[in-house]
């Protein structure tokens, strides 16, 4: 299996750990009546697995591009252009007073 495969596939397993996590949390400390609605509803079952559902694909997706832009090359400095040796003169940053006539 490729290494990309198995990376993604750790991320979507840790992912949906935190989710999982993440739904205990609000259930637990009734965020905003939350584990009050599922813990007290017939089908707050199927809210939670929904909450869990949800929550994990977007921290899945949140921990693979975390894995992957943790991937990159380090920078070693400029890479072109001039912008970086070019001298800023001293006149460029002077503000310039501007003549202007009331419309009243």
């Amino acid at each position: 299996m490729p290494e990309l495969v198995r990376l993604y596939i750790r991320s979507v397993a840790l992912g949906f750990l935190i989710s999982a996590a993440f739904t205990a949390g609000l259930v637990w400390w009734d965020v905003a009546g939350v584990g009050h609605l599922i813990l007290g509803s017939d089908l707050g079952l199927v809210a939670a697995a929904m909450l869990v559902v949800f929550n994990g694909i977007v921290f899945s997706a949140v921990q693979f591009a975390f894995k992957v832009m943790a991937m990159a090359e380090k920078d070693e400095g400029p890479k072109g252009g001039h912008a970086a040796r070019a001298p800023v003169r001293e006149s460029a940053l002077l503000p310039v007073p501007v003549a202007a006539k009331s419309r009243r």
